[in-house]
């Protein structure tokens, strides 16, 4: 799967998904609530779209490249949502919860799709 067709299919799933909760999540908490949780679902959209980004940048280059891109970039990345969730919290005063719990169920749902993305790659380049 292309970067581009990747980024459709997460912001497809983010916003279909959000936009079926709203009614549920707006009933129940208050806008600055919802809104933590909007921005911690779009810091984990970004987070897995740069994942992605750098396992497809790197998947031709040697073993060591490969390997210091997906790591590094991992350390990376959590140092920046970290900074962006203190940020956020002590910068901006948003809940602390509905933050966390919207950065935290998209991140797991964007964890598993992006596997089972790159698994399917896998098995279909291997097996050509």
């Amino acid at each position: 799967m292309t970067f581009a067709r990747y980024a459709i299919a997460v912001l497809a799933v983010f916003g279909v998904s959000f936009a079926a909760l709203w009614p549920v999540l707006s009933a129940g908490f208050g806008e600055r609530a919802l809104g933590a949780a909007l921005l911690g679902g779009l810091l984990a959209a970004a987070n897995t779209l740069v994942a992605y980004a750098l396992v497809v940048w790197s998947e031709r280059r040697s073993t060591k490249v490969f390997m210091g891109a997906v790591l590094g970039g991992m350390l990376g990345r959590m140092l920046l949502l970290l900074a962006a969730v203190v940020a956020l919290v002590a910068w901006l005063g948003l809940p602390k919860v509905p933050l966390a719990v919207g950065l935290l169920s998209y991140f797991v749902l964007f964890l598993v799709f992006e596997i089972a993305v790159l698994h399917r790659k896998t098995t279909v380049t291997v097996t050509r």
